[in-house]
This record gives C-alpha cells, sequence and structure tokens, in this order.
C-alpha cells in the first residue's frame, strides 16, 4: 500500500480557490474507491512548508499515474483542471510516495521467524 502526498503552496488571497481545487480532487478519488483527504496545517515547520497537502492511498503505483492522467473527468478535463490550478500555486506541488508500513504484520512476520 502506498501514500501519495501533494504538498501545494499558495498565496493567502488564492487559499480558497486552492481548497476548492483540491476538495475537487479529493472527490474525483473517493469516486475511484481511492481513500484520500485534504490537509490543511495549522502551523509551519522552518523554511515555510507547504499552505495546503492532499492525500490519496493507492494499492500500486500504477495506480498514481492513472489517478493523475483521468482523476478529474476525462484526460481533457483533468488538464483543463490542472492547468487552472496551476494557476494559483506559486510553484510546483512537491509530490511525496511512501510506502504504507503494516505494523501488525511486521511483528506477526518476526515473531514466526525460526529461532523467536
Amino acid at each position: 500500500m502506498y501514500l501519495a502526498r501533494f504538498s501545494y503552496d499558495v498565496l493567502p488571497i488564492n487559499r480558497q480557490r486552492a481548497i476548492d481545487f483540491i476538495r475537487r480532487e479529493v472527490e474525483a478519488a473517493r469516486s475511484k474507491g481511492l481513500s484520500s483527504r485534504m490537509l490543511v496545517p495549522l502551523t509551519r515547520g522552518h523554511g515555510g512548508g507547504a499552505a495546503l497537502q492532499f492525500e490519496v492511498e493507492l494499492a500500486g503505483l500504477d495506480q498514481l499515474d492513472q489517478f493523475r492522467n483521468r482523476g478529474v473527468g476525462s484526460t481533457e478535463e483533468t488538464g483543463n483542471w490542472m492547468h487552472a490550478f496551476s494557476e494559483v500555486l506559486t510553484q510546483p506541488p512537491c509530490v511525496e510516495i511512501l510506502r504504507i508500513e503494516d505494523l501488525q504484520a511486521s511483528a506477526q512476520q518476526l515473531m514466526s521467524e525460526p529461532g523467536r
């Protein structure tokens, strides 16, 4: 299982428009059966940090390409959405791809190893 996290920097004046774009992204992911959420940081760490974040859980990395190409409708609709969203961003989004570690399964595997 993987988690893709998109961090977006926006000016305060564009914050509500960015939230609206991310809400559409969350709804699109959920309509495709993916778990997703928008994160709104209450504080920012050193170096500024992102103003807004979007996370989506993926069973496989191929789902990321599929979602980014046709996430909010057709390929054309998604392209138009991405172009409009990019107009409120101060820089390209930072994308992190994380593997979700199943701690319970890891613990069970350790316990089943010979010599334990």
